[in-house]
């Protein structure tokens, strides 16, 4: 198995004010002793899941002079209506760059067309820029030009940072086999790895899993980047690649058997196993639908992914817009006579290095393919440029491969004139909602297939055809993901037996999970930054930078640290837990009011 490095993990434990020399602390007049300023009424918008972060983040202001306003909202639906509205200064959010690659840490988020730009807020031509240059270059080359990235968010204020947190994986050990469990960064615990103690309870017994939203918006892996669908729709579709616990690149439990990268980096190879087979559900049942997933599938999933038109709200086009061309290679001699980019092989030598048996034919027709003669498909992927880290979006759940036939079969509606009252998308989460509206049309090319779901969880079952006398076939036949929206409820659940497995934990509870003889605790530095969101809007104070400049040095992370007992780490931006720019930053409180008189000078 070929992996590559996805990315440095490199958690910034002390900050000081050395490295790129950010400069976020100007000379200002003025400072904590200085005139008393007018009030600046600010309206402060988050979730409840994160009551916790925003009355740090309100008291924080307070104590600057500022009149904070607490707009909450229950879910991330009606978060998003607030943002769309502009009814906020300032908002809790974050990122975690969970495909391990300094494009995925800035693209969606900072860029001007990114789909995860909240509002469109930040648009500053000189990030458009260097986003676009350092996705064309290999990561060490790359490095200076996400510092710069880096240092301009900074500057300008477009982000306060706050804290980075921890990955956590609490678990009931008299039922999960704790080597089973693992801690992945940049993706979602993969299902097929977990196993019962007692593995003869694989077939009879449930495993019972927690999210803590309490909805789930669509099957479709392109219309949702949120975590109510995450972690499902992670395990329900397979991708070419994958990432490991170590957020290497890998083909484990992928669709691909190995891949290469032509040189010049801008055109990438993957052969396919032929395997893999769609599972459906009948009767609430996983069944094999006798559909292999193959070459027309990847085509059909990757061409979607990169069309912003080609589905209603498209939440992850920006991930793979870099791409140009999917298709299926059936000449042999082009691999023959393509150079592979660092091991100078030719590119036939590269993917055949990990196959039990060589290359002897390449077929075009999925139901073509066998393996152990010899027959494969392979895909190539065309980049519109040099593009390195096109593997770790196709690592990403957005790149997950889906039935060509039966989203083809469903999907009948125009897009621009969709109306969800009246058309059936494919992924429609009342399609598998239990009721009368149930109609389950998922076909799904990964581990498990979600069955149907309720208010209260969402059922999933093992595809009987996945990887069938491979270390990569799911051992359990039942998951169960419950959805608890409180975490001190959820483990109270664990604590009782109702779930097995808690994949978030506040640190002061640690004790809890430790004090208990049948619970484990793993846990591990996380990637998921958490930082404030500004909008710079004409309608809001906060499109004046000494405004968010102030605001930036109010919030001062040490306050974090102690809310959250020394289990999370300062922040810097969500580029710096995944890549080593050497850029730190400090906010400085004794520096808000010199800000503040800045602004209100400006307006005499």
């Amino acid at each position: 198995m070929k992996r590559i490095m996805a990315c440095i993990l490199c958690l910034v434990m002390v900050l000081s004010l050395v490295g790129c020399d950010v400069k976020t602390r100007d000379d200002v007049e003025g400072g904590s002793g200085g005139e008393k300023l007018d009030t600046i009424p600010l309206t402060l918008l988050g979730q409840a899941a994160n009551q916790k972060d925003l009355n740090v983040i309100r008291d924080l202001l307070t104590q600057q002079g500022f009149d904070v306003t607490i707009n909450m909202q229950p879910d991330r639906g009606a978060y998003m209506s607030q943002i769309d509205a502009g009814n906020y200064d300032i908002t809790f959010t974050g990122w975690a760059s969970i495909s391990g690659n300094g494009d995925y840490a800035t693209r969606g988020i900072f860029h001007s067309t990114g789909d995860s730009n909240l509002g469109g807020n930040i648009h500053d031509e000189r990030l458009d820029a260097l986003i676009d240059e350092a996705c064309t270059l290999v990561y060490d080359e790359s490095v200076p030009l996400y510092a710069e990235i880096e240092q301009i968010l900074l500057d300008e204020a477009y982000i306060a940072p706050l804290y980075v947190g921890r990955k956590v994986e609490a678990y009931n050990k008299d039922v999960v086999d704790g080597d089973t469990i693992g801690i992945y960064a940049a993706r979602a615990e993969p299902f097929e790895r977990y196993d019962f103690v007692d593995e003869s309870k694989r077939d009879t017994d449930t495993l019972y899993l927690w999210q803590i939203e309490n909805y789930y918006t669509t099957a479709d892996p392109i219309k949702s980047n949120e975590n109510s669908t995450y972690m499902t729709n992670f395990n329900m579709y397979t991708r070419l690649v994958n990432f490991n616990d170590q957020m290497e690149i890998t083909t484990e439990s992928a669709l691909s058997r190995d891949y290469a990268v032509a040189e010049g980096n801008q055109a990438f190879y993957f052969i396919l196993r032929d395997d893999i087979y769609f599972a459906k559900v009948e009767n609430k049942q996983a069944v094999d639908s006798g559909e292999r997933v193959g070459g027309e599938d990847v085509i059909f999933s990757l061409g979607r992914a990169k069309d912003k038109d080609s589905v209603p709200n498209h939440a992850t086009y920006s991930l793979h817009e870099n791409i140009d061309t999917i298709e299926l290679v059936t000449d042999l001699t082009e691999l023959e006579n393509t150079q592979e980019s660092s091991t100078g092989k030719t590119v036939l030598e590269s993917l055949s290095d990990t196959l039990d048996v060589p290359v002897a034919e390449l077929v075009g027709d999925k139901n073509s393919a066998d393996n152990a003669s010899g027959k494969y498909q392979v895909i190539k992927i065309t980049a519109k440029t040099a593009f390195p880290q096109m593997l770790n979006f196709l690592g990403h759940h957005s790149g997950s491969i889906l039935s060509k036939s039966q989203v083809e079969k469903i999907n009948t509606y125009d897009v621009a004139t969709y109306d969800p009252a009246v058309d059936v998308a494919y992924g429609d989460p009342a399609t598998v909602s239990e009721g009368p509206d149930y109609d389950n049309q998922i076909y799904a090319s990964g581990p498990y297939i979600l069955v149907y779901k309720n208010d209260y969880e969402l059922v999933m079952q093992k595809n009987p055809n996945y990887m069938v006398g491979t270390e990569f076939e799911p051992k359990i036949k039942n998951i169960t993901i419950k959805m608890i929206p409180d975490k001190d409820s959820a483990l109270s659940s664990l604590r009782s037996g109702e779930l097995h497995v808690l994949n978030s934990l506040d640190v002061e509870k640690d004790s809890v999970v430790e004090g208990d003889a049948k619970l484990a605790l793993k846990t591990t530095p996380g990637i998921a930054e958490k930082h404030l969101i500004f909008n710079t809007s004409e309608k809001s104070v906060c499109s004046d930078v000494n405004v968010r400049k102030a605001i930036q040095n109010a919030m001062d992370q040490s306050a974090f640290i102690a809310v959250y007992e020394n289990s999370v780490f300062p922040a810097t931006s969500p580029i710096n837990t995944i890549m080593d720019t050497g850029c730190t930053f400090s906010p400085d409180p004794s520096l808000v009011q010199g800000y503040l008189k800045q602004y209100f000078d400006s307006k005499k």
